[in-house]
C-alpha cells in the first residue's frame, strides 16, 4: 500500500507544537511522525487537527430540512471543506416523521459510501418546548413516538446525537435513549437547573448552542445556562459570530467549564453570496452574519467554522492551540471519536489543515485523502 508522506514545519498535534516533522500516511491513518532529516524541504505553515462540526443545517446553498438526500449532504459538505471543517453531522431541525426518515436513509448512504466527513447525524428535535422553540416549527414539535424512537436507535447511521427539552420528554426515556447508544444534548428548553441536572443524571451530555434557546441564569433560578456551565462532564455548543452570544458572555462560560466545543448551525449561505432562503415557507433574510426571519428572530448563522476558531481567540482572550481544541479535540471527545480524531498522532485519522503563517488553510485532508 502506497505511503504518503507530508514535511511541515510546525504541528500542533492536539497536545504540543513539535517542529520541522515528517507525518507518514497510509490508508486513512497516521502511521508515523518523526523529525524531518535534515535535506528535507518542508512546507512552511503549522499542521493541525481538521475541525468536527456537530451542527450543520446547510451550506452551498443547500438546506438538509429542504430536501434531505445524499446529493444535499455531498453538497453542504463541499461546502465547509472550504472553511477547515473535516468531520460533520448533517443536522435535520424539528421536522415530520417523513423529513426524519428520509434524512436517515440519506446519511445512511452517506456512511455507506464513506461519503467523506461524514459521521452521522444530528436531530435539533422535534422533542423541544415550545416556550424556546425559536424558529423550530410549532406544528411539529412533539413527544417521541415508538415510530421516531425506531429512527433513532438505527444501527447504519454512525453518531447519532439528538436534541431534547428535557422537561418534555422523561428520564426513563433519556435513559433508553443513551443506553440504545444516543448522544443526548439539552436544548430549545425552559426547563430548570433542577430538571436539567435529573438529565444529566439520567446520561445526557451536552448542550446545543449555550445560551440561545434555553432558560437563563438568574439570581434564584440558574435555568440551563447555569447548569450546562456548571456541568464539569458535559460539553456545550457555542456559536460565537459575535451574534448569538454576547463574548464576554462566552468568555465567563469558558473560565468556568472549558469543555466548550465550537459550532457553526450553518444555513444554506455559508460559502455562497445568497442573501436569503425559504425555511418552513417563510423567509430567512442575510444581513452580513446575521440571519433572521420575517418577525426578526435568528435563524441559525452564516458562520464556517474557520472564522469561529479565529473568533474563539479573539474573544475568549485564549492561545490558537486552545481555539483548535475547541473545534476539534472537545467536538471529538463529545461523539466518543477521540480515538480516531482531534490528535494528530500514530492510529489516528489523517483529518487536518495546514495553515500558512498568517492562518489561512492551505490545504486539507480528511481521513488521509487531500481535499484541497
Amino acid at each position: 500500500m502506497l505511503i504518503k508522506k507530508i514535511n511541515v514545519e510546525k504541528i500542533f498535534n492536539g497536545k504540543e507544537f513539535l517542529f520541522n516533522q515528517s507525518v507518514f500516511i497510509e490508508n486513512e491513518k497516521i502511521i508515523n511522525i518523526k523529525s524531518c532529516s535534515p535535506e528535507c524541504t518542508v512546507e512552511k505553515g503549522l499542521l493541525i487537527p481538521g475541525y468536527i462540526d456537530i451542527q450543520v443545517n446547510g451550506g452551498g446553498g443547500f438546506l438538509f430540512n429542504e430536501s434531505p438526500t445524499l446529493q444535499t449532504i455531498k453538497k453542504i459538505g463541499e461546502a465547509h471543506q472550504l472553511f477547515g471543517t473535516t468531520g460533520w453531522l448533517p443536522t435535520l431541525i424539528t421536522d415530520s416523521i417523513d423529513k426524519m426518515l428520509q434524512a436517515s436513509d440519506a446519511v445512511a448512504e452517506a456512511i455507506r459510501t464513506n461519503l467523506p466527513g461524514v459521521l452521522g447525524i444530528h436531530f435539533e428535535g422535534p422533542f423541544l418546548s415550545k416556550e424556546k422553540k425559536g424558529v423550530h416549527s410549532e406544528s411539529y414539535i412533539r413527544k417521541i413516538s415508538a415510530d421516531e424512537l425506531a429512527i433513532l436507535k438505527r444501527k447504519d447511521l454512525g453518531k447519532v446525537l439528538v436534541t431534547l427539552a428535557p422537561e418534555n420528554v422523561s428520564t426513563d426515556k433519556i435513559k433508553n435513549l443513551v443506553d440504545s447508544g444516543l448522544i443526548v444534548s439539552l436544548g430549545h428548553s425552559n426547563a430548570t437547573f433542577d430538571q436539567v441536572n435529573i438529565a444529566i443524571e439520567a446520561g445526557a451530555t451536552g448542550f446545543t448552542h449555550l445560551f440561545n434557546a434555553m432558560s437563563a441564569f438568574t439570581s434564584r433560578e440558574p435555568g440551563m445556562v447555569g447548569a450546562a456551565i456548571l456541568a464539569k462532564n458535559c460539553y456545550s455548543g457555542i456559536i460565537l459570530d459575535g451574534i448569538h452570544v454576547n463574548p464576554e458572555s462566552a468568555r465567563l462560560a469558558y473560565h468556568t467549564n472549558k469543555k466548550l466545543m465550537l459550532v457553526t448551525d450553518a444555513m444554506p449561505p455559508v460559502g455562497t453570496n445568497q442573501t436569503s432562503f425559504n425555511l418552513f415557507g417563510g423567509k430567512v433574510i442575510r444581513d452580513g452574519l446575521t440571519l433572521t426571519d420575517s418577525i426578526g428572530r435568528l435563524a441559525g448563522s452564516a458562520l464556517d467554522m474557520h472564522s469561529a476558531v479565529s473568533n474563539a481567540e479573539k474573544m475568549l482572550r485564549i492561545e490558537k492551540s486552545e481555539a483548535v481544541n475547541l473545534a476539534s479535540k472537545n467536538p471529538a471527545e463529545f461523539l466518543g471519536l477521540d480515538h480516531l480524531y482531534g490528535t494528530l498522532a500514530i492510529g489516528y485519522k489523517a483529518s487536518m489543515l495546514l495553515l500558512d503563517n498568517n492562518g489561512q488553510i492551505l490545504s486539507s485532508w480528511i481521513d488521509g485523502k487531500q481535499i484541497r
